[in-house]
């Protein structure tokens, strides 16, 4: 009987153990041919995932992660969040998982949904910029939520968000992680994941929020040429304290877990508990910055963020505020 997932991610999960499994082993556990399985092959490897081929051995992924699944990640949620769960699924590639979340029908406040994906063709962080990572080497994770009013202070939400990220990393033993204003988790100089959140509101009624969350585990020498070629220095867990854990589904349930917390936290008391988290993890106090906004670049010294979340920057001019923009670190 033929295999009735699709072909490449039935290949992925065999190659899971990291051993080498012979062309003829696969293709006759999958229903197909040896050609089927070497194009199977080639998917992956065009998708940035690492596959050895050794004659007379097979193939293997030497550095392969669990595939994440809906029921390995609610295993590893803590019993308050699955009482908030609504809906879960994890699949292997769609267009963008935040925009599928955004096409659901809506929550009831207090509750969430959330999506993974091995591959995004069109992932994007802010900006509409690309997001790269290869099945297996990230988590790519959306978390649908409900406010029952929008919160004041909605637009410190992907801050409440990275201390979140925080908070799940730290109980999982991983340590050196730092947050770029606004949406950004870094190692030293290297972006280790992003967030990007998406709203949809109506006046005095509730908030439906999607809260994208893309998080590099181990993502291997092709996707990091690439991201390089795109203008980002790229970090994964492996360069944290603590990195060499891949089980995923463990990472995407305290990822979920705090988000689910932080957010019923900041709806009742707004960003405020979270200010003394996020300044002691800011990787740009202090340094030399350039702020783009919308072509205008302003050039001075960041000075943390203010109690409603924006950065401010002491310039030639004087201390300035900003709500949005993009920053680059300037060479002292």
């Amino acid at each position: 009987m033929k295999y009735r997932e699709p072909l490449a991610p039935a290949i992925y999960r065999a190659l899971c153990d990291r051993r080498f499994h012979s062309g003829t082993a696969l293709a006759r556990q999958c229903g197909v041919s040896r050609a089927g399985i070497w194009k199977a092959v080639s998917r992956l490897r065009a998708l940035g995932v690492r596959v050895e081929a050794v004659a007379n051995r097979g193939y293997r992924l030497p550095a392969a992660s669990e595939l994440l699944s809906a029921e390995g990640i609610i295993g590893w949620l803590p019993r308050q969040a699955r009482a908030r769960l609504r809906d879960a699924r994890c699949v292997w590639s769609t267009g963008s998982t935040n925009a599928d979340l955004l096409q659901r029908p809506p929550l009831p406040p207090g509750r969430f949904d959330f999506l993974t994906a091995e591959y995004q063709s069109a992932g994007r962080g802010r900006r509409t910029r690309r997001w790269h990572a290869a099945p297996g080497g990230a988590v790519c994770l959306s978390i649908g939520w409900s406010f029952a009013v929008l919160p004041a202070g909605i637009g410190a939400l992907s801050l409440v968000v990275g201390v979140c990220t925080l908070r799940a990393l730290a109980g999982l033993g991983y340590r050196g992680a730092a947050l770029k204003w606004p949406n950004d988790i870094v190692v030293g100089a290297g972006k280790l994941g992003g967030i990007l959140i998406e709203l949809r509101a109506e006046a005095g009624g509730p908030a439906q929020v999607v809260i994208g969350i893309g998080l590099n585990v181990a993502l291997g020498e092709p996707v990091t040429r690439l991201v390089q070629a795109s203008g980002t220095h790229a970090a994964d867990l492996l360069a944290l304290e603590g990195g060499g854990d891949r089980q995923r589904n463990r990472l995407a349930a305290a990822l979920i877990a705090a988000c689910v917390a932080g957010l019923e936290q900041f709806e009742r008391e707004g960003l405020a508990p979270f200010l003394p988290e996020w300044r002691a993890a800011d990787a740009l106090a202090g340094k030399p910055v350039l702020v783009d906004t919308d072509g205008a670049a302003v050039a001075g010294h960041a000075r943390g963020i203010d109690i409603g979340g924006a950065l401010c920057v002491q310039t030639r001019d004087g201390l300035r505020r900003f709500i949005s923009g993009d920053v680059t670190v300037r060479a002292a």
